[in-house]
């Protein structure tokens, strides 16, 4: 029986955490681009929002003015 991982090339770029919010700028090699993860533990609801042409530090920054786009699947 062979066992297989599955490999990532996700790297994380910045963290940050605030008043229970998670907030993550990371690198995804297999798609060529960034996207942002937040996290809140309050309500353990969780969202991605895919970079796209805006500045990566935007985004990281300023996650909740950029969730008109989510991260592509």
């Amino acid at each position: 029986m062979m066992i297989t991982t599955a490999q990532t090339d996700i790297r994380e770029l910045a963290y940050r955490s605030s008043n229970g919010i998670d907030v993550r700028l990371l690198w995804d090699a297999n798609a060529g681009g960034c996207f942002v993860t937040v996290v809140d533990l309050s309500s353990l609801e969780a969202f991605e929002i895919a970079v796209g042409d805006r500045s990566p530090m935007d985004v990281f920054h300023h996650p909740y003015a950029s969730l008109d786009e989510p991260r592509a699947a």
